[in-house]
């Protein structure tokens, strides 16, 4: 009976100390705190999308200005930089040996014509003897021909006097069009003609001016629809090379009508008015085209987590806990994502801690409506 008793005293003993030594440990297991987090409710809106591009300017018209004729230039009349007027001379190239096969020319074509006469006179001599049959009718049908080929004699020095005269004029070489002087590397006295590879100078016509600049598949597919619908008016600006905004809005235009194979992309052109001639070719800028979107999800870029070129965000899942998902991008502004797929309105995203979440980590939500 003692040693029964002894045991069961034993039992219980080890029993209250199995007891209160399990319930230190339950004390002592660690609990996950709950981070305070900030939420906002999905809600979708309108919104301006601008898209940029790269662009280089040119003027509405430059052209090359090249000697049609061979010869030493005589006189420059212009200055690099300077505005002429369409029609203004801008050069002249030594006329002499021109002006002097004009004169010959000239003198050609009086001797033709004196055979011509000649010729007349000869047919108008013959007529009355063959019809008096005091001569053959042999002889007046060749003088008839002799007339013929003094003709063509004539013509064909007119036209070789004509010429002449073109080349002539072609010495005072004129603008085509009115614009800015480009650079004139010739000076009077060298030996110029029209092999020479580069121009007298270049003359750029920028009352309107060009942007050119190449646009994506992508972006030019979104464009053509928007102008096809005509939900979205263009509404093209340009950023100018000290930041600042130009002051005309200009309209954009197809360049090329093909995608290029290298690089995926399809030229365009925004046009601009330039009246003060602030704009000039060969400068840059960045053309910034305006689309309204109607309908859309933005999220903050601070609300989205970027691994490996995916894009996630965390959820609240009922009242404490987030759960991460991903999310597919359709654009972006410098401050926003616009959200394709992945995000519904009423959605609550969190915009803060997303570095130190995890899937199933338990939040302390504060819920904000989206701006």
């Amino acid at each position: 009976m003692n040693y029964r008793k002894g045991y069961l005293a034993l039992s219980l003993t080890a029993a209250v100390l199995y007891s209160c030594g399990s319930g230190n440990s339950q004390e002592n297991t660690p609990q996950v705190q709950a981070l305070p987090t900030d939420f906002i409710r999905v809600e979708t809106g309108n919104e301006d999308v601008s898209t940029g591009y790269p662009g280089s300017i040119e003027g509405q018209d430059n052209v090359e200005i090249k000697t049609q004729v061979t010869g030493y230039l005589q006189a420059v009349y212009v200055k690099e930089g300077q505005y002429v007027n369409k029609g203004q001379t801008l050069f002249r190239i030594s006329p002499s040996v021109y002006n002097e096969q004009v004169n010959m020319n000239k003198a050609a074509l009086k001797s033709a014509l004196a055979a011509q006469e000649t010729a007349r006179l000869e047919v108008e001599k013959l007529k009355p003897l063959v019809e008096g049959k005091v001569v053959s009718d042999m002889q007046l049908k060749t003088a008839q021909a002799s007339y013929k080929a003094a003709s063509a004699q004539v013509a064909q020095a007119q036209s070789s006097l004509g010429s002449s005269k073109i080349n002539a004029d072609f010495t005072q070489i004129k603008a085509p069009v009115s614009g800015y002087i480009g650079r004139i590397p010739n000076r009077v006295g060298n030996l110029i003609s029209p092999s020479d590879q580069s121009p007298l100078t270049t003359l750029s016509d920028i009352t309107r001016v060009n942007v050119y600049f190449s646009m994506n598949e992508a972006d030019f597919i979104a464009y053509s629809r928007a102008a096809a619908s005509e939900q979205n008016p263009e509404n093209v600006e340009l950023i100018l090379a000290d930041g600042s905004t130009y002051s005309y809005k200009g309209k954009l235009e197809n360049a090329s009508g093909n995608f290029d194979r290298n690089t995926g992309s399809i030229q365009m052109k925004a046009v601009f008015q330039n009246p003060e001639k602030l704009l000039r070719a060969g400068g840059t800028g960045r053309v910034m085209i305006y689309n309204a979107l109607n309908g859309v999800i933005k999220l903050p870029k601070t609300a989205v987590k970027d691994i490996q070129d995916k894009f996630f965000v965390y959820k609240l899942e009922g009242k404490d806990k987030v759960k991460m998902s991903q999310i597919e991008i359709s654009g972006s502004t410098s401050q926003d994502y616009f959200v394709k797929k992945g995000v519904n309105p009423g959605d609550k995203i969190a915009v803060n801690r997303i570095d130190v979440l995890t899937d199933g980590a338990p939040v302390a939500a504060k819920i904000t409506p989206s701006k």
